[in-house]
């Protein structure tokens, strides 16, 4: 049996995380940037983060990060050790929009962070792609990724498999704190919607909206709206507007995670069509 593991620990060693950073400002201030995608945005506005060539326009701080076929492909460094990391955009972003493809390997943890800092303190979607360990996965809500570890989703999901093959997911009802169904997110959606909107191992599209100082995140999967977080008015007892404002700002890197600790990883995360629009 898995023991559980503190989500905040994503980084199995700080050095791995601290050579990471020493790269960081020589990217930001555009060096090697020759093949960054194009800064022109297209009829709805938004602008590509990634070229589907190369990882311009985006530094590391640890993992494994390999550009093939046109996806970014996202694993521990080297596979199977507990080594994770981020990779985060250059461009720092206030409010936005942004869409994502994301087709996770079962047994990942990951998750998408807004207005993160260098060292990944941030606001972060799940996408946690696993039954164990910390009572199942899930996709889409928000937790504090190194600011006090809240959570927001109102259910979990466990793996079904046929000869060795995922080929169904069981949610499950969950409680993140004491008290939770008296504040719910400003907007959940059910069991139901949530398993409609999946596409089990393909490739599933994620949208996100963050705007204000403390911000209203809203997120969708393949068009069905998953969950409204509002930073000013929730309950959870684990979140403090003032003191994530503090840790995070009103603005910070996209990034994507790879989860580190040896319990938490299986297979790779895959990512491509990466675009955002300021709002």
């Amino acid at each position: 049996m898995k023991k559980s593991i503190n989500r905040r620990q994503f980084l199995k060693s700080s050095a791995t995380f601290t050579a990471g950073l020493g790269l960081a400002p020589a990217i930001a201030n555009g060096i090697n940037r020759v093949k960054e995608a194009p800064d022109m945005p297209d009829k709805e506005g938004y602008i590509s983060l990634f070229d589907g060539e190369s990882l311009n326009g985006w530094h590391k701080n640890g993992a494994r990060w390999t550009v093939r076929n046109g996806e970014i492909i996202a694993e521990q460094e080297p596979p199977g050790s507990g080594n994770g990391g981020i990779l985060l955009s250059n461009k720092t972003y206030k409010d936005f929009e942004m869409m994502i493809d994301v087709k996770p390997g079962w047994g990942c943890d990951s998750g998408v962070f807004l207005r993160s800092q260098p060292n990944g303190q941030s606001y972060q979607v799940y996408v946690d792609y696993h039954s164990e360990p910390n009572d199942g996965g899930i996709v889409g809500f928000l937790y504090g990724q190194s600011t006090g570890g809240w959570r927001t989703e109102p259910f979990r999901y466990y793996g079904i498999f046929k000869n060795d093959e995922l080929v169904d997911l069981e949610l499950k009802p969950f409680t993140p704190y004491e008290g939770y169904a008296e504040n719910p997110l400003r907007y959940a959606c059910t069991k139901e919607e949530w398993k409609k909107a999946w596409k089990l191992n393909e490739y599933n599209t994620l949208k996100i909206r963050c705007e204000g100082k403390y911000p209203i995140i809203t997120t969708w999967i393949n068009g069905t709206k998953i969950c409204k977080f509002d930073a000013a008015a929730t309950k959870s007892p684990d979140f403090d507007k003032e003191k994530m404002y503090q840790a995070v700002g009103d603005e910070g890197h996209i990034a994507l995670q790879v989860h580190g600790t040896d319990t938490w990883w299986g297979d790779e995360v895959r990512w491509k069509n990466i675009k955002v629009k300021e709002l």
